[in-house]
């Protein structure tokens, strides 16, 4: 039986809308027809309780702050969706969209959504998992897949993120050790394949039911069809009473959202200029994204120019870098070639995790003062990585609200730009800096020449 029909129907009739606080704006991976914002004032909110549309994503780009920066956003944003949900009497569900390889500020974000909120929760749901990425979770240890193998996602180079590594491919475990103990393993409950398959929605239903204040559940999944029947029970419990905060990647709120999957987007599909060149904007660190850069560069029609990451962070060199690298850029793009900006790949971190941030957070900046002082006007803007992604939606093509269009590449979304935006209709693709073989960027830049 084909649940998603239904899904769609309970969450169509139920009218509460899901709202994705997304630390990062990679998490509109899976969805299409959803808006995204980049504010959160209480009447940009009031109008997206008012309209017809299942969901609607806001990006905090929280996993780019430092943890009271990021509790600090995500408590105003909780307070003003209760008032703009009281306003329109509009109920709401709230995901919290985090990495599908566990990097992000766990548990910090949820609790100071929780305090928000208004509490009054029967728990929190995890659910990391991501087939679009090659994530899955399998007798509660959360995988990444590497080639033809499923990798235990602690022994992978995302565990050992400067800011948000972990030890533990242990989900139960992975809580305790981000909680620093405060919820041990023996308080968190788990839902199997085995719930999800052989005992279907009715189970899950009631498994959830047994949830209360302070409880933490894992979801395991290895399939869209595990995860839509966790979603068929889950809706069953939510129409009985159960509150839930929700811990997820992308995956979950396709289905919680009640969408029907969308073939991949099309080149025709995209509202692309006849004339220009294509942007690609790199600052992405991850091995994944550099051996995606190393081949795109090997390519004989591309042009690109590297920003000094050391220039960047130093003031006296950092305008005088910017200058330099947007004027190639411009003369480059009104030539009408394919132009890459990328970070030069030597990672520079600080002492810990906060100056590490700052760093991240200038050398972004840095790349988006580029855009900012370029004239041209490009075919198309694709920026690999999240926190780089942000910025270049935010601070250099102003925008407010996009419209999520689809993916390109599993896992890699389109936005249309709106009317408010420096480029109004423009296709913005957000490439995540860990999705795709070492040949896809290539593959994708050659398809939308």
């Amino acid at each position: 039986m084909d649940l998603r029909p239904q899904i769609h129907g309970k969450v169509k009739s139920g009218r509460r809308k899901v709202v994705v606080l997304d630390d990062d704006p990679t998490g509109t991976q899976t969805i299409h027809g959803i808006p995204v914002l980049t504010g959160w004032s209480l009447e940009t909110l009031r109008a997206e309780f008012t309209n017809d549309l299942p969901a609607f994503y806001i990006l905090t780009n929280s996993r780019s702050f430092t943890l009271d920066m990021a509790q600090s956003v995500s408590a105003e944003v909780g307070r003003n969706l209760c008032l703009a949900a009281n306003r329109t009497n509009r109920q709401f569900v709230v995901v919290s969209r985090s990495d599908s390889t566990l990097r992000g500020h766990f548990p910090g974000e949820v609790n100071a959504l929780e305090t928000a909120l208004g509490g009054q929760f029967d728990g929190w749901i995890i659910m990391p998992f991501f087939p679009e990425g090659g994530r899955y979770t399998i007798k509660d240890i959360h995988y990444v897949a590497e080639g033809d193998r499923l990798v235990p996602a602690a022994e992978t180079e995302f565990a050992r993120d400067r800011v948000f590594g972990y030890q533990s491919s242990d989900l139960k475990k992975w809580v305790e050790e981000k909680t620093r103990g405060q919820i041990p393993v023996k308080n968190v409950t788990s839902i199997s394949i085995e719930d999800l398959r052989q005992r279907g929605p009715e189970h899950i239903a009631l498994l959830l039911s047994q949830m209360k204040s302070g409880c933490v559940c894992i979801v395991n999944a290895v399939s869209y069809r595990d995860l839509e029947v966790f979603v068929a029970g889950l809706l069953e419990a939510e129409m009985h009473g159960k509150k839930f905060l929700y811990r997820t990647a992308a995956s979950f709120v396709q289905v919680r959202s009640g969408l029907f999957p969308r073939p991949l987007l099309e080149v025709p599909d995209l509202n692309l200029s006849d004339s220009g060149g294509g942007f690609i904007v790199v600052g992405s660190y991850v091995p994944r994204t550099t051996q995606q850069v190393d081949s795109l560069l090997s390519q004989p029609d591309i042009r690109h120019f590297e920003i000094n990451v050391e220039a960047l962070v130093d003031e006296k060199c950092r305008q005088d870098e910017i200058e330099r690298v947007a004027a190639r850029v411009d003369q480059s793009l009104k030539k009408g070639r394919d132009t890459v900006v990328y970070t030069s790949r030597r990672l520079i971190t600080g002492e810990d995790a906060q100056s590490s941030l700052a760093i991240g957070k200038s050398i972004s900046q840095g790349l988006t003062a580029v855009l900012r002082k370029i004239s041209a006007s490009p075919r198309y803007i694709l920026a690999k990585g999240g926190i780089t992604a942000s910025d270049v939606a935010t601070e250099a093509l102003n925008a407010k609200r996009a419209m999520v269009s689809g993916q390109i590449l599993p896992g890699v979304p389109v936005w249309e730009l709106g009317d408010e935006s420096r480029y109004p209709g423009m296709p913005y693709i957000v490439f995540p800096g860990n999705v795709g073989d070492s040949q896809a960027l290539v593959q994708l830049v050659n398809r939308l020449k």
